[in-house]
């Protein structure tokens, strides 16, 4: 993952107190998280790290994901992978998409040490008594590349030290931000890691939960919001209309789900992930690995080896779609708390991953409409009926430098508007169909003479 040629045009400066997304507003989507708001709120999922840090160039580690704190070889769990770009080398993959069914512990790493995490899983797989007999094992391990931060040719992790992170998954609060596997990675320029999220859906729709890890370690333009952060900060993707290499990395997601889902609609869900992805303005470039590994902890559908009954009942195609809109929520919010947790770090060969500058990042966001001022400055919104034109209630803020719209736009605006409300809200109310600018993909002006 390549950054900027010059670290010293970002100084390091004093620490900013690191927050998760809500902190600062961002609640991606219409469902609700769960009471961690991690992939551990989904019941029995573990997840451990071991993060390595030696010297100036050590800057390294590993994260496991238990589906389930039982013998996941004895009592395998469905699953589903899907790769958005093959730019990687996530091991085990071919038996799962043939048999559709996770065996071990999901570890994450760094590129390097791919084979010493599936020496880690085979070590923790073959020690459990109960499995005295077996003879083939499919470890699954995903990787994004920390070269940026870390010596990787050092190859420091060890089977033993990644086995650490097996031995000590748990459920409860996931670290995030530069720990385990994040620890040296980078995402839109900016500190990447760990992040997590999930959601919850309601009763009457089955109330099961999502729950998504990522490792992030990728680039493109980042957005947050609706609203271009890597742009207005000047950190983003083909700037200067240059290919520097700098959306090249990967990500690694990872879904749980406590919904009773076949493999084959797990992989549907895995794919709807992708959306999320692209929705933080990910470019998804030739040189980035992009893979979604989804799988159930429902007891109906687990696949006990020594049982050759077949599996319980499935959710049937049409109850998925809810699943599908969690997934894309809880992954954008991932990613984001994936960067807001992450702290700066200073790695191999002097080079900085600096994290991403939250204060500039609320600013942005009031401004551009997308969480509420606590000043009082009231959003942009624009307001349509049913195939008319009509004048929000809440009008462009007066002190507001940053969000000025040459007046022959909003001509345009509201022709958009009607009918853009009238094929979607034909039937709603004034305040139903409120929906702010960035909805449009106007061009806001953030310059002081705009």
């Amino acid at each position: 993952m390549l950054m900027p040629e010059n670290d010293d045009a970002m100084p390091i400066g004093i620490p900013t107190p690191r927050a998760r997304a809500r902190s600062l507003g961002i609640a991606p989507g219409i469902l609700p998280p769960g009471p961690l708001n991690a992939i551990t709120d989904v019941a029995g999922v573990l997840v451990g790290h071991v993060t390595l840090i030696e010297g100036e160039a050590i800057r390294t580690g590993a994260t496991a994901i238990l589906p389930h704190a039982g013998n996941l070889y004895r009592e395998r769990v469905p699953a589903g992978i899907v790769i958005g770009n093959g730019y990687g080398k996530l091991m085990g993959y071919t038996q799962v998409r043939e048999l559709g069914e996770i065996e071990t512990p999901i570890v994450l790493t760094n590129t390097l040490a791919v084979p010493r995490a599936a020496d880690a899983i085979l070590d923790w797989t073959l020690a459990d008594p109960a499995n005295h007999d077996v003879v083939s094992i499919n470890p699954l391990v995903g990787e994004t590349n920390d070269s940026y931060l870390n010596d990787i040719r050092a190859r420091t992790l060890t089977a033993a030290m990644i086995g650490q992170a097996i031995l000590q998954a748990q459920n409860g609060a996931v670290g995030e931000g530069s720990v385990g596997a994040g620890t040296g990675t980078i995402a839109f320029g900016w500190k990447g890691g760990i992040g997590s999220s999930s959601r919850i859906l309601p009763a009457s729709l089955g109330g099961s939960t999502v729950g998504v890890l990522v490792q992030s370690n990728f680039g493109g333009v980042l957005q947050m919001a609706g609203v271009s952060v890597g742009q207005a900060l000047g950190q983003y993707y083909l700037k200067d209309a240059l290919d520097r290499g700098d959306a090249d990395g990967s990500i690694m997601i990872v879904v749980a789900t406590d919904a009773p889902l076949s493999d084959r609609n797990l992989r549907r869900l895995a794919a709807r992930a992708l959306a999320g992805l692209a929705r933080t303005g990910a470019a998804m470039s030739n040189r980035s690995g992009d893979y979604v590994i989804a799988f159930s902890t429902a007891e109906s559908v687990r696949r006990r080896r020594d049982d050759s009954l077949p599996e319980g009942p499935e959710l049937a195609n049409d109850a998925v779609s809810p699943l599908f809109q969690a997934v894309i929520e809880a992954t954008e919010e991932a990613i984001y708390n994936s960067l807001c947790m992450a702290e700066t770090v200073r790695g191999y060969c002097g080079h900085v991953g600096h994290a991403l500058p939250l204060d500039q990042v609320r600013a942005l966001l009031r401004t551009g409409g997308a969480i509420d001022d606590p000043q009082g400055n009231r959003r942009v919104y624009a307001c349509g009926g049913i195939g008319e034109r009509r004048k929000s209630r809440r009008p462009l803020s007066t002190d507001s430098r940053s969000l000025r719209l040459p007046i022959a736009l909003f001509s345009d605006l509201w022709y958009i508007c009607s009918i853009s409300c009238y094929r979607s809200v034909v039937a709603s109310t004034e305040p139903a169909c409120r929906i702010p600018l960035q909805a449009f993909g106007l061009g806001l002006d953030r310059s002081a003479n705009g």
